[in-house]
């Protein structure tokens, strides 16, 4: 299957073009990049050298092809939709622009009126675990927000089984690495500004939280906090569970709702440096972690993700391999690095 990548310059192209080049039923026909445009991608992307030839192009010469990755800034993908639908019969967008379903929803969270609101429903959210059938029969695939994957994914098994008390709140942080603020620098990016902080950036008003009500049903109180980490994010969630719940009804919840997804893994263990979930076990892998503690009816629950992989372009893979018939795990099997 032939595809291309609009937009392919940034982290989350450039994870899309490495997991691509290496799957067994797609070949990569061209790549994106204005600011680059007649460079090859191994100028920005050095660790796919000898891994392709390929040269960056402009949007105006891309041909037609079998399934388009856009993962340009939000906006744009609405913007030239008409273009790109007529380059690709089926089309998986990074961006925000057809996560929400609702086009008031979306202009209250990004501020500007959508263009292409007839269109958001034809889009399906991309979580594979939640919307894998819907995907199977789908043209067009929206990858969920990165903070929003790493929320959704922990909480969804308990808020589908009624485990959770609905009258209480439910609380989550999110620690982050750099790489989710892309590649372009900025003064919060800046070395002696960024190097060793712990920085609260969005205490409350996080654009995913639009993502993760969606998907949920439930309010979720979001933090995002920036922490001394390029790749990944570590989500921790409190709530409270209803009377009665034991460890062991939360074990059997994510073991009937997750137990044969090729992408989550339950991560308790009783011993040992890594108990719980934690980021760089994930790094450069499509694997969602999870974790979680009960104390009394008080449940703490941990998810670790890499942002650029399962809250990015791994997403968008797994998506295209359901959407396109493929084995779901093709060109994702990367297992991870220890030590790293």
């Amino acid at each position: 299957m032939k595809v291309s990548i609009v937009g392919a310059s940034g982290y989350g192209g450039g994870e899309l073009l490495r997991v691509l080049l290496q799957h067994p039923q797609v070949e990569v026909k061209q790549c994106t990049s204005e600011r680059f445009s007649g460079k090859p991608v191994t100028r920005v992307h050095p660790n796919l050298r000898k891994q392709t030839s390929l040269s960056f192009c402009g949007i105006g010469d891309l041909e037609t092809v079998d399934l388009l990755f856009v993962a340009l800034p939000h906006t744009q993908c609405m913007t030239k939709f008409g273009d790109f639908s007529a380059l690709a019969d089926k089309i998986i967008d990074l961006s925000a622009d057809f996560r929400l379903k609702d086009p008031q929803v979306y202009r209250r969270w990004y501020g500007v009126e959508h263009v292409q609101s007839e269109k958001l429903n034809e889009f399906v959210y991309g979580n594979v675990e939640l919307h894998r059938e819907e995907m199977r029969q789908a043209s067009y695939i929206s990858g969920a927000g990165c903070n929003a994957t790493a929320t959704i994914l922990p909480l969804w098994p308990l808020f589908k089984n009624g485990v959770v008390d609905a009258s209480l709140p439910v609380v989550a942080e999110a620690k982050c690495g750099s790489s989710e603020g892309g590649n372009r620098s900025s003064e919060a990016s800046h070395h002696p500004e960024r190097s060793g902080c712990v920085r609260s950036y969005k205490p409350t008003g996080h654009r995913h939280i639009a993502e993760m009500v969606q998907e949920l049903g439930r309010t979720i109180h979001f933090s995002a906090t920036s922490v001394e980490m390029v790749r990944g994010i570590l989500l921790t969630a409190h709530l409270f569970v209803n009377a009665g719940i034991t460890e062991k009804d939360i074990w059997k919840t994510y073991r009937s709702v997750y137990g044969q997804e090729p992408f989550i893994r339950i991560v308790k263990e009783r011993q040992g440096i890594y108990r719980f979930p934690e980021p760089k076990i994930v790094a450069g892998t499509n694997y969602c972690d999870i974790g979680f503690e009960l104390e009394d009816r008080r449940l703490v629950v941990v998810s670790a993700i890499d942002n650029l992989m399962k809250g990015a372009a791994g997403q968008a893979v797994h998506g295209m391999n359901v959407m396109c018939g493929f084995p779901e795990t093709a060109g994702l099997a990367f297992s991870g690095l220890h030590p790293i």
